[in-house]
């Protein structure tokens, strides 16, 4: 018997108990349904969360403060009054509301520079912009957020700001319409002008041209922030800083710390203690979605357990199925091995038809999960996460869902070891003597 006779044979054997086989089927596919599920929902928060860091920050960089106690809000919470420090700053974003931070001056950024592993250094500068005016002729409050180094954002249209001299900014999506332009393609290439009020109460506008719309994202959940690029954070900086004492313009709540792309985790701790060390705290991208990635993980890890079990049940049922059908077949795999046939070619008969069983199931219960998934995750996206435009609760990849098909298949193979074993060993005149 070939090869192809064997696939042929074993494929039609599989259905000579159909209700046996169908309730196995059934176990396997509980199993791999809820496997392909679990996957789905980790590939697309995965997935978000990937965005989202990109929209924060790139994962070669670090947000550096200057370590203090007296800082406030940071940690936490307060057991009293805080004493007044002056060289204290606004932490902006690094923090909760009115926490504050040791500011940083040229000299931290000359300390930082010479700190071993740390490629270049960035001071973030705080804009505090007053309002953004479109086409519309109204004005709409916005913060606007300095443009961190190897940050990407999510678009709807348009592209990414770049480092050269014009002056360009992304926008939120929701203020799209507000705005005056018609859509979010349509908002690419035209100018809105942002205000800054410097230390003197005169307010500056500064022109700039909208280069890319950005999707809202957990990363900046109001939708209310605006980022330029260098050359406008720059300009609307200096703006801003009019009438500032010299030695208060360069003052800075934290700095980007760029190093090695190919950091391992051990270099970037032991970068992390360097700077701790110098006096200074840094905190990667990472680490502040730590614990949302960690909480993840942990739901979807407990989640794929259950698959798991329900997989081994069905197993069990595979073990059954066979033994059930070698039983039954006893005459049969005598005259098989008396016209010839070897053991070998008895044992693959038998391992093939768990690994058809395996097959069906997890094709079968991936398939069903890919339809109910993308319909879940369709519903949810316009109702309960709607909030979180850019998220697809549960997304497919084809080789993670062809990996659960093969895994699922070897488990049914190997389910089906001990009946093969068992048809493989039997002798054939005993066989056909059976009743």
């Amino acid at each position: 018997m070939t090869t192809s006779d064997l696939l042929l044979t074993a494929v039609a054997n599989t259905f000579r108990s159909k209700t046996r086989t169908i309730l196995t089927i059934l176990a396997i596919f509980v199993g791999a349904f809820t496997l392909t599920l679990t996957s789905g929902l980790g590939t697309g928060i995965n997935a978000y969360i990937d965005d989202t860091v990109s929209a924060v920050g790139s994962s070669d960089t670090m947000t550096v403060t200057k370590a203090s106690d007296d800082a406030q809000g940071l940690g936490a919470a307060d057991s009293g009054p805080t004493e007044y420090d002056p060289d204290t700053v606004a932490a902006g974003g690094f923090g909760a509301p009115g926490a504050t931070v040791v500011a940083l001056t040229p000299d931290d950024v000359t300390t930082l520079e010479g700190v071993e592993g740390v490629l270049a250094v960035q001071p973030t500068q705080s804009l505090s912009t007053d309002y953004v005016e479109g086409t519309s002729g109204t004005k709409y409050a916005v913060s606007a957020s300095a443009l961190v180094p190897g940050q990407q954002f999510t678009l709807t249209a348009g592209t990414q700001p770049d480092d050269g001299t014009d002056l360009q900014v992304v926008i939120p999506t929701s203020y799209v319409d507000a705005l005056g332009f018609r859509d979010d393609a349509a908002a690419v290439g035209q100018s809105v002008t942002l205000a800054v009020t410097d230390a003197t109460r005169t307010q500056h506008t500064v022109t700039a041209t909208v280069v890319g719309v950005a999707e809202e994202s957990i990363a900046s959940p109001a939708g209310a922030s605006v980022t330029p690029n260098a050359a406008l954070g720059t300009a609307l900086f200096d703006a801003q800083n009019v009438g500032v004492p010299a030695d208060q313009v360069d003052r800075y709540a934290q700095a980007t710390v760029r190093f090695a792309a190919d950091a391992t985790v051990d270099q970037v701790t032991n970068l992390k203690d360097r700077l701790a060390t110098a006096g200074y705290t840094g905190t990667t991208v990472a680490d502040q979605l730590g614990t949302f990635t960690t909480v993840i993980d942990g739901i979807v890890l407990v989640l794929n357990a259950f698959a798991i079990i329900a997989l081994l049940a069905a197993s069990f049922g595979i073990v059954n199925t066979l033994l059930m059908s070698v039983q039954e077949r006893t005459r049969e795999i005598g005259l098989m091995k008396a016209m010839g046939m070897g053991s070998g070619r008895v044992f693959a008969l038998f391992s093939l038809e768990a690994a058809f069983i395996g097959f069906l199931g997890s094709a079968i219960g991936a398939g069903v999960a890919m339809v109910a998934g993308s319909l879940v995750s369709s519903a949810l996206a316009g109702s309960l996460l709607s909030n979180l435009p850019g998220l697809t609760l549960i997304a497919f990849e084809p080789v993670s869902i062809a990996l659960i098909v093969v895994v699922v298949m070897v488990i049914a193979f190997v389910a089906g070891t001990l009946p093969a074993a068992r048809a493989a060993k039997a002798d054939p005149v005993e066989s056909l003597r059976y009743e």
